[in-house]
């Protein structure tokens, strides 16, 4: 399987990778957190520990932790529901999360290590200055020694602007910081080339090379029964983070020296290398935390010089425009078939653009009465599927 490598070759990399990460991201997903009776205080116990132990070694921690939604449906003695609606939900997140930073802060005064809550929207990360300032405020709570604990503020993030899941906040951020190393604790124990609970021969893969439509069908479409995300919204995240020059892992949450063991080089759970290449921070932005408010169809020679040549996209190569949006705001390109070949910046709203697709750059200003650029979308705030590591 070309997807992997070697035993041997994945102890390699993950000795030194590990040993050469020093700012890391650590999600841990509501399934390891709670059990039966609410908050499982011992987890959070081992958690605090380890995290403890591997700001001693000077590295720099985030926590991004799920649970606030499962703390409060047993506080409550809510029911969960196949349909529940939103406003449950955020109840719900309203009254756990208390409980859940209670719990981390009890658990991390044991170690003497400060922590801090941030509670982040899909909005907070989609406006750029909001973005930076996130990014500003969790580099100086590292400056002062404060291991941040980062969570979805659910009790106010609208549906259609929510993250998906807990692993995409988790890639964001390792993405946003410049982190080494994004760490996914999960009730299982490593992806598999099978299901293992219905596929004897199904094995544990150990060390991921580059990932491709083989993991991904792999991954499967099971999800936990407590979370949100199940193992493809990991699979996601982890490319995510390669794309990027990251590398990301998935394993056993409630193993308790879980942490210290991967530091240490055991060969546990699904490890992921990094991509071979690195996209910038402003085209991560765009390619994956800002959400499309328009589409537009390009014909085959602007496909070919968009993801051949990487040149800007022209108005003579748009065939089709879909949605209202206004100058500036992010736009996916599809092909004829209707396949997403890249995300952008627009230059020009939808309905200017409806007017001035399939001309020539000559024409604009004689059509519009002011030509505000030549590209529709510049290749500085483009980013390409495969060719930029888009997913």
């Amino acid at each position: 399987m070309t997807f992997q490598v070697s035993k041997d070759d994945g102890l390699f990399y993950r000795q030194s990778l590990f040993d050469q990460a020093k700012r890391v991201v650590i999600k841990v997903g509501s399934a390891v957190l709670t059990d039966d009776n609410g908050l499982d205080l011992t987890i959070i116990g081992n958690i605090a520990r380890q995290v403890s132990f591997l700001r001693s070694t000077g590295r720099e921690v985030i926590l991004v932790s799920s649970g606030a939604v499962a703390a409060g449906r047993k506080r409550l003695g809510v029911v969960k529901t196949p349909h529940e609606e939103l406003k449950v939900k955020q109840a719900l997140a309203a009254t756990g999360q208390g409980l859940l930073m209670q719990a981390y802060e009890q658990a991390f005064a044991d170690f003497q290590q400060p922590v801090a809550q941030v509670l982040l929207t899909h909005g907070d990360l989609s406006h750029r200055g909001r973005y930076l300032n996130v990014r500003n405020t969790i580099l100086t709570l590292f400056e002062f020694g404060v291991a941040p604990i980062i969570n979805e503020n659910d009790t106010v993030s609208a549906e259609e602007l929510r993250f998906s899941d807990n692993d995409t906040l988790g890639a964001l951020m390792t993405n946003m910081i410049g982190a080494d190393m994004f760490i996914i604790l999960t009730d299982v124990d490593s992806l598999y080339t099978g299901n293992p609970s219905t596929d004897p021969a199904a094995r544990p893969i150990y060390t991921v090379a580059q990932i491709t439509k083989e993991i991904e069908t792999m991954a499967g479409q099971a999800t936990s029964s407590v979370g949100t995300g199940g193992m493809m919204a990991k699979i996601r995240a982890a490319k995510m983070v390669a794309a990027c020059g990251g590398c990301s892992f998935i394993g056993p949450g409630r193993r308790p020296d879980i942490l210290q063991a991967l530091f240490s080089g055991e060969l546990i759970g699904t490890f992921f290398l990094p991509g071979k290449g690195k996209i910038n921070r402003r085209k991560h932005w765009i390619a994956y935390v800002l959400k499309p408010q328009g589409f537009l169809v390009v014909d085959d020679g602007a496909r070919r010089a968009l993801v051949e040549q990487g040149k800007s996209l022209l108005p003579s190569g748009v065939i089709e425009v879909r949605g209202s949006f206004a100058v500036g705001a992010p736009v996916h390109c599809l092909d004829k078939d209707g396949v997403m070949i890249a995300a952008g910046l627009s230059n020009y709203n939808g309905m200017d653009l409806e007017r001035i697709r399939g001309k020539k750059t000559h024409e604009i200003e004689g059509i519009l009465g002011v030509k505000d650029s030549d590209e529709v979308i510049h290749r500085d705030n483009l980013v390409v599927m495969g060719r930029d590591g888009l997913l």
